[in-house]
């Protein structure tokens, strides 16, 4: 099906299927956003009639019957058995390989640009397999071939400075500073990339904002897009009654952005007046700060961490609570929010980032309250805890919210209609140019962007 050249010469109808390659540097199925808006949309892509291959590091997403998974595997550092390991010499096969090899050596994370550089030589070889291709945040200086390849079009959820900015603050030393500045030096690749991408994918409207202010992309490359949830995957399950004081929320434990250690420290005022536990899904991290923040404020008998579970062992899991939690400092959108209103969960979330666009008003559809003060986190859920019957009512609302405007039907009809535009785009510059397309962009170039970025 390959072939010399790009697909420039065809011309895509508006109402014919496409063809997507949809990429993504890490998809962990259950737990991360990036695993599961990849599985749910190229499923909701597959379901309009469109054909929908995703090329993917590790971990592996899981994905739908009808969609091919190419495995390009990275030197798997942060597995879960042995994270941060050093990759040995012998495994270094590819360029790919040394660029990631490399920059971990130096501090840094390098999934994002080594994965852009496995994308390209993968696709390279396939431009006309393909309409479209779609990254999933790699944002890494790759992109800039591929996007000479083919169309391009990219899912910016949030900008990671936001992450970097929490981190730095939460940080206790000079050399713990240090370290995360250097960690997250790949963020300015991303807001390169970004810049010079023909069209951004965003999820909210605060996330637009931030893009804008933090990473200097123009509002004109940017369409929002939001994401959403299945309503009859997420729903609510008649004959499972909630466990009186049973709370749940989806945390990255030692994940500043999420705010773990507030929603912890408000179950430990809470539990001087009511009997509470709470269900985290997540992964605790032995020795991290939120295990020995548990192990200090003496709730270990009330924390349960339940992690590599299917979907509809969340469901379950939000049936049995009486009330979810979203404790972030930021969200750029917040999936977890949404399959708590889709089950009729009654929702707690704080005003963190997107969390207000995305919950919808205080007292009808959530109880709100401001991130990073645990008191003001206990007076939300004590709120719903002493009022039944306005628990009811956020959770009856919050699922009719979330049924009018967040699907995963309406997120991949508007995708499409993106790629579309995006494809028109491309067909335009290739027409004025005079040429069926570019050279294909030299690795040294990828990395020169850093001098004119």
């Amino acid at each position: 099906m390959s072939g010399p050249h790009p697909p420039h010469d065809r011309t895509v109808e508006s109402d014919e299927p496409l063809r997507l390659a949809y990429l993504s540097y890490r998809s962990k199925p259950t737990v991360g956003g990036q695993g599961i808006y990849t599985r749910h949309l190229t499923k909701a892509l597959v379901d309009l009639g469109h054909h929908v291959e995703v090329f993917s590091g590790q971990p592996y997403p899981v994905l739908d019957d009808r969609i091919t998974l190419h495995k390009l595997p990275s030197l798997d550092i942060f597995n879960e058995h042995f994270p941060g390991r050093f990759p040995a010499f012998w495994e270094l096969k590819t360029l790919a390989d040394v660029v990631e090899s490399t920059h971990y050596s130096l501090g840094a994370f390098p999934e994002p640009l080594a994965f852009s550089v496995r994308a390209y030589q993968a696709l390279k070889a396939r431009t006309n397999d393909f309409d479209i291709v779609h990254d999933n945040q790699s944002l890494g200086y790759g992109m800039l071939g591929v996007n000479q390849l083919l169309p391009t079009l990219v899912t910016l959820h949030h900008p990671i400075t936001v992450d970097r900015r929490l981190e730095l603050e939460a940080a206790e030393s000079r050399m713990r500073r240090f370290s995360i500045g250097r960690w997250y030096s790949f963020v300015e690749m991303q807001a390169r990339v970004a810049r010079r991408m023909p069209r951004i994918v965003v999820v909210s409207e605060n996330s637009i904002d931030d893009i804008e202010a933090d990473m200097k992309v123009k509002r004109e490359q940017m369409r929002l897009v939001h994401v959403g949830v299945d309503p009859d995957l997420f729903r609510p399950l008649p004959g499972i009654e909630p466990v009186p004081g049973r709370l749940i929320t989806t945390a990255s434990a030692d994940v500043e952005m999420k705010g773990l250690r507030f929603l912890l420290e408000a179950m430990a005022k809470l539990r001087t007046e009511y009997d509470v536990s709470l269900t985290i899904i997540g992964r605790a991290k032995e020795g991290g700060r939120s295990a020995q923040l548990i192990k200090e404020l003496g709730l270990a008998d009330a924390i349960e961490f339940v992690t590599g579970v299917p979907d509809e062992t969340i469901v379950d899991l939000y049936a049995q609570a009486q009330i979810a939690v979203v404790p972030s400092l930021y969200e750029g959108f917040s999936l977890p929010a949404v399959e708590a209103m889709a089950t009729e969960t009654p929702l707690v979330a704080t005003s963190g980032g997107a969390l207000p666009e995305v919950t919808g008003t205080d007292g009808e559809t959530v109880l709100r309250c401001v991130p990073g003060d645990a008191a003001a986190l206990a007076a939300a859920i004590r709120r719903g805890l002493d009022n039944p019957e306005l628990a009811r009512k956020i959770g009856k609302n919050g699922r009719e919210w979330v049924a009018r405007q967040f699907t995963w039907r309406q997120s991949a009809i508007r995708t499409v209609d993106q790629y579309r535009e995006v494809i028109t785009m491309h067909a335009e510059k290739v027409a004025a140019s005079g040429n069926e397309g570019s050279s294909p962009l030299r690795l040294s170039s990828w990395f020169g962007q850093k001098r004119r970025g």
